[in-house]
């Protein structure tokens, strides 16, 4: 399928023809469901903490942490045009929101119109009006809210159906307004702050906003560095050209501009695990771009990301230990059955791997080879209706059973007892993760070495009119983590506030 110009194409880009050529199988063959065995729920597979643990492991995290390199992970590319969905179709359509029904109805454009004052943009909305000798209590008064939405929309006023999420200002103060960017960097100096004062911050950015958040971020980090007497030091990357996936036509054969080329797409969030894999920190702390709060609700944000931060420092102590021990071999039986215990309870790996007639030397070779591995420990809330994804008990071809956080498109729902078990979930993922990347001789691990590339999937777009199949590579926090130890931990609904749309602004925990 493959021509010469398709081959020079797809080595600028860093991709071999032998993994286009995968992909075009996977359109072919699909990708398999996953195999769900149970919902994960408090006392078998998400722990729960009492106020005295918690604040056990907070000590710890306290203490501990000052001599472990740790940086703060947040996802940040892409355009916020998501948000506006509501907005855009009132655009086109005003006639069709404006009545007073939809005045209550917390997700419409109309009640976006009578809170808008509540909104953290809205001084900088009045002072680009005026700039166009335009007043916006005029505006509300005549309900010309047509206009009032252009301008919030638009290049000739905020323009923000083009900025990404992190240059939209999320939050009201008394004397300014706080993007998202910069909710983070005071999350950052809470709980990411090393003994010299430095924070190390991550974002993963999109190259055609690159200029504009680092010209914002060096706006506002020294007025930061002074508030909280640290120095930040910033780094960005982006996802790299030979994580972009083929695109198809509907009979799987490569699909072309008009002028032969071969279009690629970008392969979804899962393509930043190559961006984790080069960063060099020990912990790591990752959460979403549009996941902060105001400083009134932060506290618990704080407590929570150190609890997580203690039990992880605690666990990869003794896995470092055991480590140790099991490479040195010949272990007494007391001790092989102390790791296994371990192995089995605290970190909840499969009991079925351990079973049947194995050897002590077999034994100590699964074991290294379970507990050598990265670990995530993820924050997780009690679902209250929010669309995503949540943690499972998954069940392998091997029979290994094992924890996963799993997206509704990775359950096959038509089979009754999947889906079944799916619904029942009690609780979501809000991604909230803490992440040792280093193995107990300080190295690195080559995370690429433990995705489960069978959990892509693959989505139906359009491009020019014409219909065409995508890959989805698998999520960062779902298939391209699939093989960490992984723990759940239950965090409190307020660690998690998600803005999806701009109306999400107006909830009392943005406020």
């Amino acid at each position: 399928m493959l021509t010469p110009n398709d081959r020079i194409q797809i080595q600028n880009k860093g991709i071999t023809p032998e993994l286009i050529e995968m992909q075009i199988k996977s359109f072919e063959t699909g990708f398999p469901f996953i195999n769900l065995n149970k919902p994960a729920v408090i006392g078998d597979g998400i722990l729960r903490f009492s106020e005295a643990e918690i604040e056990k492991y907070i000590a710890l995290y306290d203490s501990e942490s000052t001599t472990i390199d740790r940086l703060k992970f947040v996802p940040a590319s892409g355009a916020a045009t998501r948000m506006f969905k509501e907005m855009f179709s009132f655009m086109e359509n005003p006639d069709a929101a404006d009545n007073d029904d939809t005045e209550s109805n917390p997700n419409s454009p109309m009640y976006l119109m009578k809170n808008i004052h509540k909104l953290a943009c809205f001084e900088s909305l009045v002072k680009v009006l005026k700039k166009n000798n335009l007043d916006i209590y005029e505006l509300i008064t005549r309900k010309d809210f047509h206009t009032i939405t252009d301008f919030i929309l638009s290049e000739k006023g905020l323009g923000y159906s083009q900025l990404p999420k992190g240059l939209l200002e999320f939050h009201k103060y008394a004397d300014n307004a706080r993007t998202s960017i910069e909710e983070h960097l005071v999350e950052g100096a809470q709980y990411a702050v090393k003994p010299d004062r430095s924070v190390d911050i991550h974002f993963t950015i999109s190259p055609e906003h690159r200029a504009k958040i680092i010209r914002h971020i060096s706006d506002i980090m020294p007025v930061y560095e002074k508030l909280f007497d640290v120095n930040f030091k910033i780094t960005y990357s982006e996802q790299k050209p030979s994580t972009d996936t083929i695109a198809v036509d509907m009979e799987n054969k490569p699909f072309r501009e008009k002028d032969g080329s071969l279009v690629f797409r970008p392969g979804g969030h899962g393509a930043l695990i190559e961006n984790l894999n080069d960063i060099k920190a020990n912990i790591v702390f990752i959460k979403n771009i549009d996941n902060v709060v105001p400083d009134k609700y932060k506290q618990e944000t704080y407590k929570y990301k150190k609890l997580l931060g203690g039990l992880l420092l605690s666990l990869k102590k003794k896995i470092s230990e055991y480590l140790e021990v099991l490479e040195k071999g010949n272990l007494t039986s007391d001790t092989l059955n102390t790791i296994l215990r371990f192995a089995k309870n605290d970190l909840m790996i499969s009991p079925e791997l351990f079973e049947g007639n194995h050897s002590e030397s077999d034994l100590t070779k699964l074991l290294f080879e379970k507990l050598n591995r990265p670990i995530r420990l993820c924050g997780m809330v009690k679902n209250e209706g929010e669309p995503g994804g949540g943690p499972f008990w998954v069940m392998s071809n091997n029979g290994e059973k094992s924890l996963q956080i799993v997206e509704s498109s990775q359950v096959d729902m038509k089979n009754s007892k999947q889906k079944e078990i799916f619904s029942s979930g009690s609780h979501f993922n809000p991604v909230d993760l803490v992440c040792s990347l280093r193995n107990y001789k300080g190295e690195n691990f080559n995370l690429l070495n433990y995705i489960d590339y069978s959990t892509g999937f693959i989505s139906e777009k359009s491009k020019d009119g014409r219909a065409l199949k995508a890959i989805e590579l698998p999520g960062l926090w779902n298939g391209a983590m699939a093989n960490w130890i992984t723990l759940f931990v239950e965090v409190p609904v307020i660690t998690f506030n998600p803005v999806k749309t701009i109306n999400d602004l107006l909830r009392e925990q943005h406020q």
